[in-house]
């Protein structure tokens, strides 16, 4: 075998030239491209072996003997030239003349591969036990005959595969040198049994991949038993089934998967034995049995009175021994316990056989010559029979020349004597090696294809009514012919054409599904006629192989030299731009916005170049998110792109193409708005740091760290942490206790209901009150006359929701406890400050973890008034004490709760007083105390409602989904909203 220090092989297919400039070239093909580089020539023997061991005892005992030691061949019943055969082991053949015909086959270390096909390993001929192995996996079978064969395999060979369906063993064992090259293997079951699936026939087949250049297949099965003609259409059926249904795991190269697995057809090389049951018809079974007896026993001469000449020594053979399936009984295959042979009827003598000496060069040419008499036998062969017909192995599978006599049946524990049960089973070649290479199935596809072409030629001929031709003098149909042939007398087709034979001739060059250049030849085809513990003989085969081996040493040199050439390849024609951030004081070009509030602010710039010699096409990538919540917290970040020039204010497309040496700015905006975004924050939770990724098109990405520091606030809290927060604002009082996340709620308390709530509710009264007296003072000045403002976000001005500065300012007045209205610009009208402060509020109310109403005090109140949309007016003032008794139980959510509404109710009160917008300024002024009791009263009401349903949802947590307790939030909060003189 050839060593990773030898020169490239010279059969090696040349390596492709591989334009690393003109395209982008992936890496695998261009390593491939030099692949001379990396592999070199070996060359291994694969040794095959089939036998069916009938379940019967003492059959593992006999592995070693004849797969391993390559013993077990008899000169005498196998006519072959085995002294120039380079299989045989002539260290043998050089013994004493007592073995002289005790050939012995290679085997031990000089074997790469063994690969062993096993059949009838169980006994099924009990229906409980063959149900009982396909319900229940039973191993020992397997681990029996592993242990058998490796204890006789030379020290280091490794067990490549191993794989047992009911009766089936496929067994590969590979050399310390070849075992570590085999990759992918892939092992498959197809049951074509009982039922047309369960596994008491089918094949057991395994892929593997040689050297990374070269794909084996291995198939052992065991087809349909019997003679008659329904038993041939099913193993043709078999064969079929398996073909179709084996489907192998996708080969695997360097980490890389191919598209689709791969079926028996897609390897270089595959080999299908085991026991295919295809029998001889067409003769008596008797005439054949009597024929090939008289060679075994070395006489061909019906006349002669001479006994068959005895074994060596004398006695009585015993053994035990079960009956394999065969023609009209498969499922009722019967036992026997004991058989015994005279050893007079076993006719195995020296003595009496012809000496091979004078057998002339070509046994085949001697009539009275064992071969002769087999060739004679081989056209009634179903296999061949169904190959000419193109029933079943037609499509290039080819076999070696059968020189050895049928493998089945034989009387256990004999050599030579064929079954004599009562049955006298007809003998036969059931047992089989055939091989194919991916040349012989490219060649049978391309006949195929020329044949297809030519009938449709032919037909289209006929349909211009030219197939009646007057100068053609005589008309052959293929397949017509070749049937009538092969239906006709089959003494008269002794002298077709063997196609078999002439492609043993041309094995010739193969070229891999990998591209590389590989050899295969037939050393040896034979049975072993003296293994005698089963009624089969094994059959053995031994293959030399020629083929490239990938070093993986060289090929990891090509791999990386191969990577720095594309890489640089690449890099002068990939698009690149450099990143820089303005104002980054560490290094590490990070967006670094400082101190970061709720609803502030804050913006950064980023100076993108294409610094590279080709347009670069860029854009900011979105996270993935898989939750709404992830998705609410990545979106206190925004970019956007914008030109350099200072007069250019126009935002960019979220996709930017810069030309060589251009440039563009990207702002980056950060603002914490969504609440819950911020409670994530208050907890600790969560922290102001993200990663933006600049995806350039087939270029790198380009990621930019963005972080800043958090300041605490007193939104996105419980009441039980506000009311502990003491003078002088919540980011005073948590630096300088140096808190992280939540409140302690065993801090002091310091206030009956949170401040915040006291000073926003306050202010919003007074400027109601404000925006009141403004009204009926200035001109120009008009309240908005929806029910509903200034609550209701559709009543404020326009770009209001926009004016998020000034709502962050109030929020950074309430976390430092300073005045809010001095928090607003004073050019703004009271009606703009009471807006913005009412937006402020409800932000407030809705942040709140508990709510002012906690989700278990809203159960409570739900239960204790179920009738309450039902309930009159007249009745709410009984109802509120009971509302009142229930919140008395959490005293601070009732402060909060009873000082929010009282509030809101005398701003409802307050705004009802004024005069419609339909009345005259000056009448306004004049009638603004003269109005109607009952006039003002049905506005108050009307707002108390429109009030109650915004309040509602942001003061009671309960069931969001539950639309009646929607209507009770409403009536409590209108309830208490509703002044009692008008109750």
């Amino acid at each position: 075998m050839a060593s990773a220090s030898s020169p490239p092989s010279e059969h090696s297919a040349e390596s492709e030239p591989v334009d690393l400039g003109s395209s982008p070239q992936s890496l695998a093909r261009a390593v491939h491209a030099r692949r001379s580089e990396y592999v070199r020539p070996h060359k291994i023997r694969v040794k095959i072996g089939t036998w069916n061991v009938a379940a019967c005892p003492g059959t593992d005992k006999d592995l070693a003997s004849w797969l391993v030691a390559g013993g077990g061949l008899d000169k005498s019943f196998a006519r072959m030239d085995l002294s120039h055969n380079t299989a045989v082991a002539h260290r043998r053949l050089r013994s004493t003349d007592e073995d002289a015909d005790s050939v012995h086959l290679v085997g031990g270390n000089e074997i790469g591969l063994y690969v062993l096909g096993l059949q009838e390993v169980v006994d099924l001929s009990l229906t409980r036990d063959y149900v009982n192995r396909t319900v229940y996996t039973d191993n020992s079978p397997m681990d029996r005959w592993q242990g058998a064969i490796e204890a006789a395999m030379p020290a280091g060979y490794e067990r490549i595969a191993a794989e047992q369906m009911t009766g089936l063993l496929l067994l590969i064992y590979a050399s310390p040198e070849i075992a570590p090259t085999i990759t992918n293997v892939s092992t498959k079951q197809v049951g074509t049994g009982v039922l047309g699936y369960f596994g008491n026939k089918g094949a057991v087949t395994t892929r593997i991949v040689l050297g990374e250049t070269t794909r084996m297949v291995f198939v052992n099965c065991h087809l349909a038993s019997g003679a008659g003609p329904s038993y041939l259409d099913r193993r043709c059926w078999d064969v079929g089934q398996i073909l179709s249904k084996t489907q192998f795991d996708p080969v695997v190269h360097s980490g890389v998967a191919e598209d689709d697995g791969e079926k028996i057809g897609d390897e270089d090389f595959a080999f299908w034995f085991g026991d295919l049951n295809f029998r001889l018809d067409g003769l008596p079974g008797e005439d054949i049995r009597r024929l090939l007896t008289l060679h075994t026993r070395g006489e061909y001469d019906l006349t002669s009175n001479k006994p068959p000449a005895p074994l060596d020594g004398d006695g009585v053979i015993v053994m035990k021994t079960v009956d394999s399936d065969d023609d009209d009984d498969e499922d009722d295959v019967t036992k026997k316990s004991v058989s015994i042979h005279s050893r007079e009827q076993s006719f195995d003598s020296e003595s009496s056989l012809p000496d091979p000496d004078d057998f002339p060069e070509d046994p085949s040419q001697d009539p009275t010559s064992l071969q002769a008499t087999l060739d004679s036998l081989l056209p009634h062969d179903q296999l061949r029979r169904v190959i000419k017909q193109r029933k079943a192995f037609d499509d290039g599978w080819r076999e070696g020349p059968i020189t050895f006599l049928p493998s089945y049946k034989y009387d256990v524990g004999t050599v030579g004597l064929f079954d004599s049960s009562e049955k006298r089973r007809s003998p036969s070649w059931c047992d089989r090696i055939l091989y194919r290479t991916r040349k012989d199935k490219s060649d049978h596809d391309k006949r195929v294809q020329e044949e297809n072409a030519a009938k449709k030629k032919d037909e289209e001929m006929k349909s211009r009514g030219l197939e009646d031709d007057d100068d053609v003098l005589f008309s052959y149909d293929p397949d017509a012919d070749a049937d009538e042939q092969a239906t006709g007398n089959p003494g008269l087709d002794y002298d077709e054409y063997d196609e078999t034979a002439d492609n043993q001739e041309d094995s010739g060059q193969v070229v891999t599904k990998d591209g590389y250049l590989d050899r295969i030849s037939q050393d040896i085809y034979a049975s072993h006629q003296r293994i005698t513990s089963s009624d089969h003989k094994p059959i053995i085969s031994v293959f030399t192989l020629e083929y490239d081996a990938v070093v993986p040493e060289l090929k990891a040199k090509v791999h990386a030299e191969v990577a720095r050439e594309l890489d640089r390849a690449e890099n002068e024609g990939r698009p690149g731009i450099t990143v820089v951030v303005e104002g980054n004081k560490d290094n590490d070009n990070a967006v670094d916005f400082g101190c970061v509030a709720f609803l502030e602010r804050k913006t950064a710039v980023v100076t993108i170049a294409n610094t590279s010699g080709v347009p670069a096409t860029f854009s900011f990538v979105e996270t993935p998110t898989t939750e709404e919540s992830e998705c609410a917290c990545l979106s206190w970040l925004s970019t956007s792109f914008m030109r350099p020039d200072e007069d250019s204010t126009d935002r960019l497309g979220r996709t930017v193409t810069l030309e060589p040496g251009e440039t563009v700015l990207a702002h980056i905006e950060a603002q914490v708005s969504t609440i819950f975004h911020l409670r994530n924050l208050n907890d600790g939770q969560a922290k102001v740091e993200d990663v933006l990724v600049l995806r350039v098109e087939d270029g790198r990405d380009h990621f930019i760290p963005v972080r800043g520091s958090w300041l605490p606030t007193c939104f996105g809290r419980s009441i039980d942490e506000l009311i502990r927060v003491p003078d002088g604002g919540i980011r005073k009082f948590v630096l300088e206790r140096g808190i992280a996340g939540a409140i302690p709620y065993d801090s002091d308390v310091h206030c009956s209901a949170p401040k915040e709530l006291f000073k926003l509710t306050e202010a919003i009264q007074t400027l109601a009150e404000r925006c009141v007296a403004d009204e009926a003072m200035l001109d120009d000045m008009k309240l908005p006359q929806d029910p509903g403002w200034p609550l209701d976000a559709s009543t404020w001005a326009a770009g209001l929701m926009e004016q998020d500065a000034i709502k962050a300012e109030i929020v950074a007045a309430l976390d430092t406890d300073a005045s809010i209205v001095e928090a607003m610009p004073v050019e703004l009208s009271s009606a703009h400050k009471l807006e913005l402060l009412s937006a402020v509020l409800l932000l407030f109310l809705a942040s709140l973890t508990d709510g002012l109403v906690p989700p278990h005090l809203w159960a409570k109140l739900s239960t204790c008034l179920p009738s309450l949309t039902s309930l009159p007016a007249t009745a709410w003032p009984d109802v509120k004490n009971q509302v009142l008794d229930v919140l008395s139980t959490a005293p601070n959510h009732n402060i909060a709760f009873v000082f929010l509404t009282s509030t809101v109710s005398r701003i409802a009160s307050e705004l009802s007083s004024a005069v419609g917008a339909d009345a005259s300024p000056s009448i306004s002024r004049r009638l603004s105390f003269r109005k109607s009791n009952d006039d003002g009263t049905r506005r108050r009401r009307i707002r108390e409602k429109r009030y109650a349903e915004i309040i509602g949802p942001l003061a009671f947590r309960g069931n969001e989904k539950d639309r009646s307790l929607k209507e009770k939030e409403r009536i409590v909060i209108e309830m208490f909203l509703r002044r009692e003189a008008d109750g």
